[in-house]
């Protein structure tokens, strides 16, 4: 299971920085960044080969189920 910002987010706000600093933008002042969506992944296989039961309402709320 894991639980982080989408790597869609953190790429796109890399390129926003990356095309101020190449526009001419000073590093130093360029706003902290942080992520605002968070996606929860689940392994299935893993927790059956751990012996791990997963609730079906924490599936539910899952953004990604690896079967």
């Amino acid at each position: 299971m894991g639980y982080g910002p989408t790597q869609a987010l953190i790429a796109r706000q890399l390129a926003e920085l990356i095309d101020r600093v190449l526009n001419g933008a000073s590093p130093a002042e360029l706003p902290v960044m942080r992520p605002t969506k968070f996606e929860l992944a689940i392994n299935l296989k893993t927790a059956k080969t751990l012996g791990i039961t997963v609730s079906p309402t924490l599936l539910a709320r899952a953004d990604v189920v690896i079967e």
